[in-house]
């Protein structure tokens, strides 16, 4: 089903796995997919994923301009080769896959989870994995159709790199989704990025126990139900309106991220997926755009919400 001549390298087909010759060097990459594949190892024992699944895929058409599932069913299914870059445990993946049959998805992942993927969708004939790292990818210059890059980017070594090599690989009349974290205010800021270094420090026993309390003080803060009056506070980034209290500390201050529709699983998982990896770049609109821009790239749909830059974009 697949042309090898899209590789730029040898590769080996076992069943549904492609393997690849890769090595995974810098220190904060290695943290990183240990840091991943510990989440995803865990979260797929979660009897709450498929709330998770779902809203994903919901807030996947909302980030990337598709109006409904038809509508990015008939989009992929003018996609011979459609990449799924950082496929996670590859529900997505197989999502693509089902929405456009005729269509080869490949589902790349530097993590642990990338093999369970392959082995829970191991009967979906036209979905392939390749464990890697999505920063050099095994593919020839204009060779995917479709290259879907989302929530992923920011934890690559130099982002600005693998967005380069995603573009790479995109056909010259194919198209790319990318998603990015926006910078937050400068208190929030300063926490997160002691976090960069401190999580190196700390066991997964002691990420999960911490994740765990925050996601109970998210709780705790949501359940108190108040509102506040915020005032402009610009030499802090702080954007003044009315908050629910719990929202203005989490933007604000410290991730402690509680969800009642997604549950405690998906809550403690939220907060482990933030404070675990070394690598989670944020960006201004500004400098998101100056990406886009030094790539030659077109603006199809732009996204922007509190927590995150996303956009469909073309050569």
């Amino acid at each position: 089903m697949i042309d090898k001549s899209i590789f730029n390298t040898d590769v080996q087909f076992n069943g549904n796995i492609i393997n690849i010759k890769q090595e995974v060097s810098p220190n904060n990459q290695q943290q990183t997919s240990e840091a991943f594949s510990e989440k995803w190892t865990q979260y797929e024992t979660s009897n709450e994923k498929n709330k998770v699944y779902d809203m994903q895929k919901q807030w996947y058409l909302k980030l990337y301009g598709f109006k409904s599932e038809d509508c990015l069913a008939n989009f992929l299914k003018t996609k011979k080769y459609i990449l799924d870059a950082g496929c996670g445990l590859g529900y997505k993946a197989k999502w693509f896959a089902d929405l456009s049959p005729n269509s080869i998805v490949i589902a790349m992942d530097i993590s642990d989870a990338c093999e369970i993927a392959a082995k829970n969708y191991k009967d979906t004939k036209n979905l392939f994995f390749i464990r890697g790292d999505i920063a050099n990818t095994p593919f020839i210059d204009n060779s995917i159709d479709y290259v879907s890059c989302d929530q992923v980017i920011m934890h690559t070594q130099v982002p600005e790199n693998t967005f380069k090599e995603l573009v790479r690989v995109m056909k010259q009349d194919g198209e790319f989704s990318c998603y990015v974290y926006v910078k937050k205010a400068l208190p929030r800021e300063l926490l997160d990025e002691h976090f960069r270094s401190y999580c190196k420090t700390l066991t997964n026993d002691e990420l999960w126990d911490m994740s765990n309390k925050l996601a109970q003080l998210g709780k705790t803060l949501q359940d108190l139900e108040i509102k506040i009056n915020v005032p402009d506070i610009p030499q802090m980034d702080i954007k003044g309106g009315e908050y629910d209290l719990q929202r203005f500390i989490y933007w604000n201050f410290i991730k402690c991220f509680w969800n009642d529709d997604l549950g405690l699983d998906a809550s403690i998982m939220t907060n482990f997926d933030w404070y675990s990896p070394s690598n989670a770049k944020r960006y201004s609109e500004v400098e998101y755009k100056k990406m886009i821009n030094d790539n030659s790239l077109a603006i199809k749909h732009f996204h922007k919400e509190e927590a995150c830059y996303s956009g469909r974009f073309h050569k």
